[in-house]
């Protein structure tokens, strides 16, 4: 069964008559017969009482023409999604993002690009490193924007942005103030970490490793954010980047004097799966633009 034949089946049975059908259709007559033919003996059973070159649904046609018209109508719709959807200046992106990087750097990703296209709409996913890998290695997102790199085989990065980690302490703390201290001035403070699932929590871990510091880690919380919150309320110490939606009140900000300080944000995507043209834009822009990206 074929997308011409239900086309072919529904103008005959809105025009009942097979010539002036074919005409409408521009193929031959006899042709169209035979396409009608070929579709009754595929269901085994006639769809239309006929009478000479008029021809009229009978029950069976009537039942088979309203679930066809109902396809059809859908089929065009799909049509329609993708066109809507790949149109490099009215598509979709699907873009899957860290918590932490929406509070600045997706937000103006997003302003700066749809400035030049504002057509092109964006379907936003946040999310752990994981959770964001799981929908990109499933199709269910075009890009992430992820830190660190994920390193999996058919999965190409980018670098776009990177930053910086500092000593974060309360207020009135005994380090609040100073210029800059290292990792051993804090060794053995309460420090408040990161659950295991967040992306930060993993690039942190390997800098930690390398630097040789083992944190008293006294608290573990979801996000930056609650991390904030608990050096506000004086209960340990922690390693932060500067970003918005972590500044909180009741905290001090102290510069860390440590090697190799630099932290990757890069964009990921599937090197052998399709990008929509609107994808594919955002992605070429934005590595464009890296080099005035802030995290």
């Amino acid at each position: 069964m074929e997308l011409n034949q239900m086309e072919y089946f529904l103008t005959v049975a809105r025009l009942q008559h097979v010539t002036r059908a074919a005409e409408v259709l521009s193929i031959t007559q006899p042709a169209l017969s035979h396409s009608i033919a070929k579709l009754e003996e595929e269901l085994g059973v006639q769809l239309f009482e006929r009478s000479g070159r008029n021809v009229q649904l009978n029950r069976y046609g009537e039942l088979f023409a309203r679930r066809v018209e109902r396809a059809l109508q859908e089929i065009e719709k799909g049509k329609q999604e993708v066109e809507e959807q790949t149109n490099p200046e009215s598509g979709v992106v699907s873009l899957a993002f860290l918590n932490v990087l929406g509070t600045r750097l997706v937000p103006t990703l997003i302003r700066s690009f749809r400035e030049r296209h504002p057509d092109i709409r964006f379907e936003l996913i946040q999310g752990t490193c994981q959770s964001n890998l799981r929908q990109l290695t499933t199709g269910a997102c075009d890009l992430i924007i992820n830190a660190p790199r994920c390193g999996e085989e058919g999965i190409a990065w980018a670098p776009i942005s990177d930053f910086r980690v500092d000593v974060v302490v309360p207020d009135g703390h005994r380090l609040a103030g100073r210029d800059g201290v290292t990792l051993g001035e804090i060794e053995g403070e309460a420090f408040i970490g990161l659950k295991n699932q967040c992306g930060m929590r993993m690039a942190l871990d390997r800098m930690i490793a390398r630097w040789g510091f083992e944190p008293h880690v006294v608290y573990e919380a979801e996000d930056l954010p609650t991390v904030a919150g608990f050096i506000s309320a004086g209960l340990g110490v922690s390693l932060l980047p500067r970003t918005a939606g972590v500044k909180l009140d009741g905290i001090s900000w102290v510069t860390l004097v440590a090697e190799d300080n630099v932290f990757e944000v890069g964009m990921e995507w599937k090197e052998k799966r399709y990008l929509s043209p609107a994808a594919r834009l955002f992605r070429d822009e934005v590595l464009e633009k890296k080099t005035a990206l802030r995290f």
